[in-house]
């Protein structure tokens, strides 16, 4: 496809960071355009498995302390989450049941709920409702120091930055540019991508074997790096 029919297809204003990044050079635009594509899928199939993993996770940190119908319980009248600092979480949850009716199972509403909902598990007043336990999700993580706190808030914070780049690609914004700025760069995928290798090792898990046969991050970002 000439670059043209790409630009009226894809929309000037969009295409003009990737022309930009590459000095004008069009059919490197259509590349890196492409390559970027190609990065957000990989990065997002990551941030799924993470996502999911997570999620499992907490959940079978709660199930031990908290009951096998933890969530809805928490979220009904005299749970842990039925108090105005945990409002909308609870509202979060009720809205899920009621999304599943007949077809609720206590796995189906952890399915049910996004990643926002379990980042805010460690969020202070949900991770003190919940007995102050979740930092069992990370039993590999590095002991807190004076100068270094590996607490919830720690945790909350890290979590934050990679729903950020779960919400960029999910509204198609690109992940292949420096912040705010028309050039190429890598630094923003790779950082996210390590922060997410980084939790899954605090989590126990050996990320090699969970994304076998799915990881190709550093592959891709290697070419537009070469671009």
């Amino acid at each position: 496809m000439r670059y043209t029919e790409f630009e009226q297809i894809m929309s000037p204003a969009r295409m003009s960071r990737y022309l930009n990044a590459c000095e004008g050079n069009t059919k490197k635009a259509m590349t890196l355009y492409r390559l970027n594509l190609k990065l957000s899928q990989e990065m997002f199939t990551v941030i799924s498995c993470f996502e999911v993993t997570l999620r499992n996770s907490i959940n079978n940190c709660c199930l031990g302390k908290l009951g096998p119908d933890w969530l809805q319980n928490a979220a009904a009248s005299g749970g842990i989450f039925d108090n105005p600092n945990c409002r909308l979480t609870s509202v979060n949850i009720n809205e899920a049941i009621s999304k599943l009716h007949a077809n609720y199972t206590h796995s189906k509403l952890v399915a049910e709920l996004g990643f926002g909902f379990w980042r805010y598990m460690f969020a202070q007043r949900q991770y003190s409702a919940t007995g102050r336990i979740l930092l069992a999700t990370f039993p590999a993580r590095p002991t807190s120091t004076p100068i270094a706190q590996y607490n919830n808030t720690y945790v909350f914070n890290q979590l934050a930055d990679i729903n950020d780049i779960r919400n960029r690609i999910a509204h198609h914004e690109p992940i292949c540019f420096q912040n705010g700025h028309p050039i190429k760069s890598t630094a923003f995928a790779r950082q996210h991508y390590l922060l997410i290798i980084k939790l899954l090792q605090w989590m126990g898990i050996n990320e090699i074997s969970l994304f076998y046969g799915l990881d190709h991050i550093n592959d891709i970002c290697n070419d537009i790096d070469a671009l």
